[in-house]
């Protein structure tokens, strides 16, 4: 739900804090069980296995979790457990996470998914409101004490099976809470053998539907190097080629690619419109933006910087909705 100053005049202050402004809804609704999942993930689950674990253990909150090698303790919240995998411990990015029983070289990962028995949420949420020096965060001071007094388990999402998925899909998670984490993740998506498919039919993912025409490749005139072609590349419904190469891309609804243009290793969003003989590698082009003739992206580091525009750590480009370029 969108922050309306509920209980306060402060806008949403840590994850925790969203739901406490937000439990007249858990009042009203009345629900045995809260789940409390992460927006900014990447990942394919079948939340009943997890409820059904969290019914078999009677636990007060279960916290999904994913199975890691120690090296990367340092990127992540390791959840210490018993052999039972109930939480006897939490530590927010340690150098040298605590090992799993049994598993020596393997951590575990919070996903920071949660089922809350709603009771404990509710007590434990108005308890940390009235808390000054709180970060109002269900990783950092929610979840870090909580298995001290109430019983608490990890569930291995590593078990969690989905019809129609292979062997190689399981597990997959991404945290894209970063730009390059976000581009890699949608690079995955292209691959020829994703291990993140989109087309899996006994699973279907749902998604907002246009009212859009299917996609058009226009031109084939190769000796002038204008032909409408698009390579191992995602194209959303009214998208036109017309005359330009799309080559490892990602194209939302209603993207323009013109003629004797080129689009290389980018994702751009909803009605990005690319001018001709215009080039773009390695860059997220946010809604509504137009490329103008001749204008290039992510050959040249200064002349982009120069365009007032960002560019991550990995040297992706991102061009703001709403930016004239030149």
């Amino acid at each position: 739900m969108p922050a309306q100053q509920r209980v306060g005049t402060h806008w949403y202050r840590g994850t925790a804090d969203a739901v406490y402004q937000n439990l007249n809804l858990i009042f009203d609704e009345e629900p045995e069980f809260v789940c409390v999942f992460g927006g900014d993930h990447i990942y394919v689950m079948d939340i009943q296995q997890m409820l059904q674990f969290h019914k078999q253990k009677e636990a007060d909150v279960s916290i999904a979790a994913i199975p890691m090698p120690v090296a990367e303790s340092k990127h992540f919240g390791v959840i210490e457990v018993d052999e039972d995998w109930r939480v006897t411990g939490f530590e927010e990015k340690p150098a040298v996470g605590k090992t799993i029983p049994g598993r020596p070289d393997t951590i575990l990962a919070s996903m920071g998914n949660y089922i809350f028995n709603r009771h404990i949420l509710i007590n434990e949420l108005e308890q940390d409101a009235i808390l000054q020096d709180s970060a109002h965060d269900f990783g950092k001071t929610i979840l870090t004490k909580l298995h001290l007094h109430s019983r608490v388990f990890a569930y291995d999402f590593s078990s969690n099976i989905i019809p129609g998925a292979e062997d190689k899909e399981r597990g997959y998670w991404r945290d894209v809470g970063t730009i390059d984490a976000y581009f890699q993740a949608s690079m995955d998506l292209i691959a020829v053998d994703p291990i993140f498919n989109l087309y899996n039919y006994r699973w279907p993912l749902r998604s907002v539907h246009y009212d859009y025409p299917a996609a058009k490749f226009i031109f084939a005139d190769f000796d002038k190097n204008r032909a409408g072609i698009a390579y191992d590349s995602m194209v959303s419904e009214g998208c036109i080629v017309s005359g330009g190469k799309v080559n490892r891309s990602i194209l939302s609804p209603r993207v323009m690619v013109h003629s004797y243009s080129s689009v290389e290793d980018s994702i751009l969003m909803h009605g990005v419109d690319i001018g001709r003989y215009a080039k773009v590698r390695r860059a997220i082009i946010d809604k509504g933006v137009k490329v103008p003739r001749g204008c290039r992206i992510g050959y040249d580091e200064t002349e982009d910087r120069q365009r007032g525009l960002r560019i991550s750590e990995q040297g992706i480009v991102i061009v703001p909705k709403g930016i004239t370029l030149e």
